[in-house]
């Protein structure tokens, strides 16, 4: 993996602590806010600090894993959370998951896999960015409803980075075309994981919550939910990447002086590390039969890559982005911290109640809006246990489909607003080409889009499915 250069030119000492200032200004000020009853005095201490951590975060005034640690600490200091509640999700299985999955990125690019890879998309789709684009798009979008989303965002950036390195197109340059690039594929793959059953943890647990909620007497089989939710994964396919070619269009027309020559027989590292991808992934459908966490096959492909010698595991931690990992750990840490302390259902029971008496499409909008809004600060699994038990009860009340609201769930917290929010957002993080500021500006507006794309599809295609 290409190594990763500072993203901006250094901040000034007084910028720094300007920001540094206005973050815990805004902690402090929630802080001191009066504490509303229903709200415990954790979770009060927890909105404050996540507003700290947040803007520090956003800000980038320090480094972003630094903060991460931060966040770590803050929850033991303000006594939000034990030390061994506050550590323990920085080595949650979720988060080792990720771990491994980025260091089979180093894997596919040090041995050659990438290239290939890069190699055979170019061939097929050109080298025209538009026609290019587009189909990695589509691409990441239906593969990831049936692989993890994280294994797709990890093989296609790392075959696209040494693309843009032979261009010259260092990271922290702000060049436009990595940029749009590394953007495209995280989000397009985080679109696609509602689509199928195997796309994520979050679409089974709908289920579950939803055949508790009602008694056992609604239930959705795998066939039912494919044919139900994967339609609409393709248009979020289409849209994602026509929301980015708005926002961010590359100026150049064309991949220019791209010279990838033909990688001819592959290598014996290439095949058996091809073995072992291909060994995990049958693992990885298994995964009912064995009943393995996904971290389970993949750190016994980290084995079978580093065993026979085809790699170095010395290498995969010289080239290993473990700020951004850090990252991911602090997030699902905060987002543990939201469900333990009450701070999550708080807000949920103060937002969603204001939709009461609303037309149906602003019902339906302002619960996948804060669907997405929870899986930005914490994973999408924990978003979805989070709302449904608040909004399946409303949807009753309201004479609305709990069927339907529970199948909307899995989808509308694959929109995501933070990097923090998933795995493909981190990962593609980690390569450089943007900053977090550079990622809202272009995930909060997409987001929006596709909650109101996916809102539309479900009013319009569920009712002719005779869903609704």
């Amino acid at each position: 993996m290409a190594d990763v250069e500072s993203l901006e030119e250094p901040a000034s000492t007084k910028s720094i602590i300007i920001k540094f200032i206005i973050s815990l200004a805004l902690g402090i000020l929630i802080m001191l806010l009066p504490r509303p009853e229903t709200l415990t005095p954790e979770g009060h201490r927890l909105l404050a600090l996540l507003t700290f951590v947040v803007f520090l975060w956003v800000s980038e005034a320090v480094p972003i894993g630094a903060t991460a640690l931060l966040a770590g600490a803050g929850l033991i200091f303000l006594n939000i959370q034990p030390a061994q509640a506050a550590w323990a999700p920085f080595a949650s299985p979720a988060v080792m998951f990720v771990l491994m999955i980025i260091m089979f990125g180093v894997v596919l690019n040090e041995v050659g896999l990438a290239n290939r890879i890069m190699y055979n998309l170019l061939k097929f789709a050109g080298t025209r960015i538009k026609r290019l684009s587009l189909i990695l798009a589509v691409g990441c979008t239906i593969t990831s409803s049936v692989f993890h989303d994280a294994t797709i965002t990890v093989i296609m950036v790392f075959a696209f980075v040494p693309v843009f390195m032979s261009m010259g197109l260092k990271p922290g340059q702000g060049h436009r075309l990595p940029m749009f690039f590394m953007l495209l594929i995280p989000l397009s793959a985080s679109a696609g994981g509602f689509g199928t059953l195997l796309g994520g943890g979050r679409n089974p647990l709908a289920l579950e919550v939803l055949n508790k909620f009602s008694g056992g007497t609604i239930s959705v089989g795998f066939l039912e939910y494919i044919f139900i939710q994967f339609p609409i994964c393709v248009i979020t396919a289409v849209t994602t990447w026509a929301v980015l070619w708005v926002l961010l269009r590359p100026e150049e027309k064309e991949l220019e002086g791209v010279e990838l020559a033909d990688p001819g027989p592959m290598k014996g590292a290439e095949i058996g590390v091809l073995v072992v991808f291909i060994i995990t992934f049958v693992l990885w459908f298994m995964g009912d039969l064995t009943g393995w966490h996904y971290s389970v096959p993949a750190a016994f492909a980290i084995l079978g890559f580093c065993g026979p010698g085809w790699i170095s595991f010395r290498t995969i931690c010289d080239k290993f982005p473990w700020e951004s990992w850090i990252v991911f750990g602090a997030g699902v840490s905060l987002g543990v911290a939201m469900l333990d302390s009450g701070a999550g259902r708080y807000l949920a029971e103060v937002c969603l109640p204001l939709l009461d008496g609303k037309p149906e499409f602003v019902v339906y909008y302002g619960m996948s809006f804060f669907g997405s809004f929870l899986s930005s600060l914490m994973s999408n699994s924990a978003a979805v246990a989070l709302m449904l038990p608040i909004t399946l009860p409303m949807a009753e009340l309201m004479e609305m489909s709990p069927k339907s609201v529970a199948m909307m769930a899995p989808m509308t917290t694959s929109f995501i607003m933070l990097v923090i929010g998933c795995p493909p957002t981190i990962i593609a993080y980690s390569t450089g080409y943007f900053s977090q500021v550079d990622f809202m500006k272009i995930a909060i507006p997409w987001c929006l889009v596709l909650l109101v794309v996916c809102v539309i599809s479900m009013l319009v295609y569920w009712p002719l499915i005779g869903f609704i």
